[in-house]
C-alpha cells in the first residue's frame, strides 16, 4: 500500500464520496416527521443515547460496545477495493492503536484525519479483517472540537429524516424547551402519589440525561421521567374522551320508548333461529339506552357470525314503534345490499317499508327512494355513504346505525347523525378489540359485546403449511369445486412490481398460477385498483355462484355472506396481522358444509410460526385480537381517524395499560 495523504482528484471522484441529492425544503421534511410546533419538538423523544462523557483508552476497548476514544492520527491511506476506494487511518494513544475505515467519505473527513492531528472518535469497535480492532464510520471531532471539555450529559439520538442532522435537531429541541410554557398542570399531590417528577424535569432528563443515568431504564421506558410523560399523555386522552361524553350527555333526544312488544313478537316468530343469550343481553342494553332522553352512543362488538344484524334490526323496530325512522350505513354497496335484502325480508312482512339508497341507483329509482325517505313512508333506510349526501332528507330520524364503524371517520358518523335532531347512534364492528381496550379507545361510547356464537355454527378448521403443500392444495381445491363449492385465494400484493421478498402478487397469481393449475374453472380476480363498479360485479358473480374461485387481495368485504364458499387460502400469511387473518377466515364457514382456512408461509422465524399456530388452535376473535395486540402492537386499531383523538406519541395502549387505568381513575 502506498501513502496517499493527498489523493489526486480523479481518485477522489472514484472514491465513493457521498453526493447530496436535491432535498425538499426543511419545513416539508420536518412536517413528515410531525415536527411543526415547539411541542412537537419537545415530544420528539430519543431512540437511544450515546455516552460521550468519558474517553476509553484504545487498549481497553471492548468489541461491539460503543465507546469514545482520543488519539493522534499516525497514518492515512486510500485502499482500492472491488467497490471503489476506502479511506483508512490509524489512530493511536499511549495504550494502543485502532484502524479507522470510511467506505464513503467527504473530502472534509480526509482533512479531519490528517496525519499528526488529534481527534476524538465515537463508534463501535469490531474485529478487523487483518487482525486488531477497527471502527467503521465513527463520528469525528478534530481540531478545537477535540480539545473541548467532555460533555456532562449523554448524547441523545433522535429519529431523523433525510438531510436532517442530529446536531441541528438537538439545538432545535433545546430551543423549544426554553420557549415553551412548561407550567405543571398535574397537581403536586398526584405527582407525589405516583412518584412522578415535574414536567420540565422529566423532559430535561429524557433529552439530556446526566452522565451515569440509567440508560437501560430510559430505553425501556421504565424511568420515572418516561412514566411521567406517558401518564400525562394518557391523562389528556382520557380528559378528551370524558369531555366528549359530557357534551353528548348534555344533549337531549326523543326517548324511543314505544310499545314494540307485538312487532318484536312477530319478528322473532318468523326467524328460523333463536336469539343467543348474548344477543338478548346486548339488545336489552340498547333498548334501555333508547328509552332515555339523551342520545345513545353505543358500540356493539361481535365476532364474525355472532349475529349483530339481528340486534340492529331489533333496535330499528323500537325506533319504528316509537314513530321514528332508522338508518343503517355500511361502507360498501355489496355489504349495504346484503343488509338491505336480509332486513327487508324480515321487516316488510310486518308492514315496515325499507328503502335502499346507494350511488348506483338509476335516477328514477333514486328519486323515488329520496321521496319515500323524506315523506317518512320508508321507516328504515339502508345504504352506503349516499345516506349522508346533501340531498337526503329524513322525515324523523330517531336512530342512526353504522356498520363496520372502523371504516368510517368521526366526521362521517357525525354527518349521518346530523340528518336528524340528535338521533340515537349505534355503531357496530366485527373487528374484535379486547373489552378493556375498547373501553379505552371508545371512551365516548358505551360498549356492548356479543361474545357468543349461534349454536350449530361449524368450526373452521385452520392449517398452517409451507408452499411445498401447493400440489396437494390444488388437488383439494379441484375436489371442492367438483363438489359444487367455492374457494377464496388471497394474496398480499396486487402487481409484481409491488411484490418483494417472495410475496405473491394477485395479478401474476391469477394469470400464471390459478388459471394454469385450475383449468376449465371459472376464476375471478379482485383487487383495490379495479374500479368500484368492476369490483362490485366480480363480487356479485362470486356471490351468485357464477365463479368457482376468487383470487383476491384483502378487499374481500368483511361481513359479505357467501354460504357456498368453503375454502380460504391465504398466501404469505406471515404478512398479515392475526386479526386480519381471522377476518379473512370468517369469509368461509357460513353454510352447512365443512369449511377450512389454509395459511401458507415459508417463513421459518419461530415467533411467526407460533403466531400462525395460535390462530390454528384459536377460533375466538377476541382472544386472537388480544394476542395480536400483545405481539404486534396496536397498529391501525387506534388510528386517529376512527375516534377523533390525536395519535399517541409517547404512550402505548398495550404496554402501558396499568398507567392508563391510573390515568382513567385520576
Amino acid at each position: 500500500m502506498q501513502n496517499m495523504a493527498a489523493a489526486p482528484k480523479q481518485q477522489e471522484r472514484a472514491s465513493g464520496v457521498i453526493r447530496q441529492e436535491k432535498l425538499a425544503p426543511l419545513d416539508v421534511r420536518l412536517e413528515k416527521l410531525g415536527l411543526v410546533r415547539d411541542w412537537d419538538f419537545a415530544l420528539h423523544l430519543p431512540l437511544r443515547y450515546e455516552d460521550e462523557t468519558s474517553v476509553t483508552p484504545i487498549g481497553s476497548l471492548a468489541v461491539n460496545t460503543h465507546a469514545q476514544i482520543e488519539g493522534r492520527v499516525a497514518d492515512q491511506r486510500f485502499v482500492r477495493t472491488g467497490r471503489g476506494q476506502q479511506l483508512q487511518a490509524v489512530v493511536e494513544d499511549s495504550t494502543g492503536s485502532i484502524t479507522i475505515r470510511f467506505l464513503h467519505y467527504f473530502p472534509s473527513i480526509q482533512k479531519q484525519l490528517a496525519v499528526g492531528s488529534t481527534v476524538r472518535l465515537y463508534g463501535e469497535p469490531r474485529e478487523g479483517y487483518y487482525g486488531g480492532l477497527e471502527m467503521v464510520h465513527p463520528r469525528i471531532k478534530s481540531g478545537k472540537a477535540a480539545e473541548t471539555e467532555l460533555p456532562k450529559a449523554l448524547t441523545p439520538v433522535y429519529p431523523a429524516g433525510e438531510g436532517i442532522q442530529q446536531r441541528w435537531l438537538r439545538k432545535r429541541i433545546d430551543r423549544a424547551l426554553l420557549d415553551l410554557d412548561l407550567t405543571d398542570l398535574v397537581p403536586e399531590a398526584v405527582r407525589t402519589k405516583f412518584g412522578l417528577p415535574g414536567l420540565r424535569e422529566a423532559l430535561s432528563y429524557i433529552h439530556t440525561p446526566p452522565s451515569g443515568a440509567d440508560v437501560i431504564g430510559l430505553q425501556e421506558r421504565s424511568a420515572p421521567a418516561w412514566r411521567r410523560l406517558i401518564f400525562d399523555e394518557l391523562l389528556a386522552q382520557q380528559i378528551t374522551l370524558r369531555e366528549s361524553r359530557a357534551v353528548a350527555f348534555q344533549r337531549t333526544a326523543p326517548p324511543l320508548a314505544g310499545d314494540d312488544a307485538e312487532l318484536v313478537g312477530c319478528f322473532l316468530a318468523q326467524l328460523p333461529f333463536n336469539l343467543t343469550n348474548a344477543q338478548r343481553r346486548v339488545t336489552d342494553e340498547i333498548l334501555a339506552d333508547l328509552a332515555a332522553n339523551r342520545p345513545m352512543h353505543r358500540l356493539v362488538q361481535g365476532d364474525v357470525g355472532s349475529g349483530k344484524t339481528v340486534v340492529a334490526a331489533l333496535a330499528a323496530l323500537r325506533a319504528v314503534a316509537s314513530g321514528h325512522q332508522a338508518s343503517l350505513m355500511a361502507p360498501t354497496e355489496i355489504l349495504a345490499e346484503q343488509h338491505f335484502r336480509k332486513i327487508a325480508a324480515w321487516l316488510e312482512p310486518l308492514g315496515i317499508r325499507t328503502a335502499w339508497l346507494t350511488g348506483r341507483l338509476k335516477t328514477a329509482e333514486k328519486n323515488a327512494a329520496l321521496e319515500a325517505v323524506a315523506s317518512g313512508e320508508a321507516r328504515i333506510v339502508i345504504g352506503t355513504h349516499a345516506l349522508i349526501q346533501e340531498g337526503v332528507k329524513f322525515a324523523n330520524l330517531g336512530l342512526a346505525i353504522v356498520d363496520e364503524q372502523h371504516r368510517f371517520g368521526v366526521d362521517q358518523r357525525a354527518a349521518l347523525s346530523a340528518k336528524g335532531d340528535d338521533p340515537h347512534l349505534l355503531v357496530m364492528s366485527a373487528t374484535p378489540i379486547p373489552r378493556t381496550l375498547a373501553l379505552i379507545l371508545y371512551g365516548d361510547l358505551d360498549v356492548s359485546v356479543i361474545d357468543q356464537l349461534p349454536p350449530g355454527r361449524k368450526p373452521i378448521e385452520t392449517y398452517a403449511v409451507t408452499s411445498a403443500y401447493h400440489p396437494r392444495l390444488y388437488a383439494f381445491i379441484r375436489k371442492q369445486v367438483e363438489a359444487g363449492r367455492q374457494v377464496y385465494i388471497v394474496c398480499p400484493a396486487i402487481e409484481e412490481n409491488e411484490a418483494s421478498g417472495g410475496l405473491q402478487a394477485v395479478t401474476t397469481y391469477y394469470t400464471e398460477t390459478a388459471c394454469a393449475l385450475l383449468p376449465r374453472r371459472r376464476i375471478g380476480l379482485l383487487h383495490g385498483k379495479l374500479k368500484p363498479k368492476e369490483k362490485d360485479e366480480v363480487m356479485q358473480k362470486f356471490k351468485a355462484g357464477e365463479l368457482d374461485v376468487l383470487v383476491s387481495t384483502t378487499v374481500i368485504e368483511v361481513g359479505v355472506d357467501v354460504p357456498n364458499a368453503t375454502v380460504m387460502v391465504i398466501e404469505n400469511a406471515e404478512r398479515f396481522g392475526l386479526s386480519a387473518l381471522h377476518q379473512l377466515r370468517g369469509r368461509v364457514g357460513r353454510g352447512a358444509a365443512d369449511s377450512c382456512c389454509i395459511l401458507i408461509s415459508d417463513n421459518v422465524n419461530e415467533p411467526v410460526r407460533e403466531r400462525l399456530q395460535f390462530l390454528c388452535r384459536t377460533p375466538d376473535g377476541f382472544a386472537v385480537a388480544k394476542y395480536d395486540l400483545e405481539t404486534r402492537g396496536p397498529g391501525d386499531f387506534f388510528g386517529a381517524a376512527q375516534h377523533g383523538l390525536p395519535t399517541l406519541r409517547v404512550a402505548d395502549l398495550v404496554q402501558d395499560t396499568k398507567t392508563l387505568r391510573v390515568a382513567q381513575d385520576e
